[in-house]
């Protein structure tokens, strides 16, 4: 799901770089509303636990893989605006850190994934969510996150001149919707773990108690660590299309980084490459909504 560079035009990600940097400024400032420095952990937590799921590639189709977006997940239990300020994090960390998006096309995929992926996911739950459906608009939301930040990316693929056969155009908007609804089905399984053991926890910015943030907390370690170990290897719906229409000679990356593709290269064991890869990056999420807090605070209280 993550654009690298050198697959979108010049104009495109200029664009949306630019469009993306005050709409993530104004969302952030919507985000201190009733913000207080304690909820920082959660942010910090449910910010871990998504970017260690989406380091868990999972099959979708034959030789191709997908991974969970996590944006609905943070919607419903941040809220929106904070689940675009810590999707934001996300993105700019792996793109900085691990080289997975690129870092001029870090502006789209915030557009895709973090503002418009986020606002998709809350729309059904925000119609439904307080009724009897709201098992169906918690798998719709997870589902048309996934599919709006898809068909997103394939557009700005398209108006950056990227020529795609209707055959291959459809196999991949075909694995973009078996993506989205595991993307739905996986939101609505753990939001039931999350409410089996806090009713409440599904409130934007309620602590959760200690119990719920530290099995969350359990859980993306042991994603890090272990799953890593179980994820598939092959590429996911953006670098299967860039394959089958000879567009991935264009990725270049503009840095290179010791922990690219998530792996402490430095380290032989292939295992250890992986989870201090993993550890690191939970470790950096966790930190930056710590640090969003406190500067939410300190501003609130100035």
């Amino acid at each position: 799901m993550h654009i690298p560079d050198g697959f979108l035009a010049t104009p495109v990600w200029a664009t949306l770089d630019a469009a993306a940097a005050p709409a993530v400024v104004y969302v952030a400032r919507r985000a201190q509303s009733g913000f207080e420095e304690s909820q920082s952990p959660l942010l910090g937590v449910m910010g871990a636990f998504v970017f260690a799921a989406q380091m868990i590639n999972f099959p979708v189709g034959v030789g191709t893989s997908g991974h969970l977006v996590g944006g609905a997940l943070l919607c419903y239990t941040l809220g929106p605006a904070a689940a675009t300020v810590v999707m934001t994090a996300i993105l700019a960390i792996q793109a900085l850190v691990f080289q997975d998006g690129g870092i001029l096309a870090l502006g789209p995929n915030i557009v895709n994934m973090a503002l418009l992926g986020v606002l998709a996911a809350w729309l059904p739950f925000h119609l439904w969510g307080s009724g009897r459906r709201r098992s169906l608009a918690i798998f719709l939301g997870g589902a048309c996150s996934v599919l709006v930040s898809a068909v997103l990316a394939l557009s700005e693929l398209l108006i950056s001149g990227v020529r795609m056969p209707g055959s291959v155009l459809g196999i991949s908007l075909a694995l973009f919707a078996v993506s989205a609804a595991l993307e739905g089905a996986i939101t609505v399984a753990v939001i039931a773990a999350l409410e089996a053991m806090n009713p409440n926890f599904v409130r934007p910015l309620e602590r959760g108690g200690s119990r719920v943030l530290g099995a969350v907390a359990a859980g993306a370690i042991f994603l890090a660590v272990a799953g890593v170990l179980f994820a598939s290897t092959h590429p996911d719906g953006i670098w299967r299309l860039a394959q089958d229409i000879g567009l991935a000679s264009h990725a270049r990356a503009l840095l290179h980084t010791p922990l690219a593709s998530y792996e402490a290269g430095f380290l032989e064991s292939v295992w250890l490459r992986k989870a201090v890869g993993g550890l690191t990056g939970l470790a950096l999420i966790f930190g930056a909504c710590l640090l969003f807090g406190r500067l939410v605070a300190r501003h609130r209280s100035a």
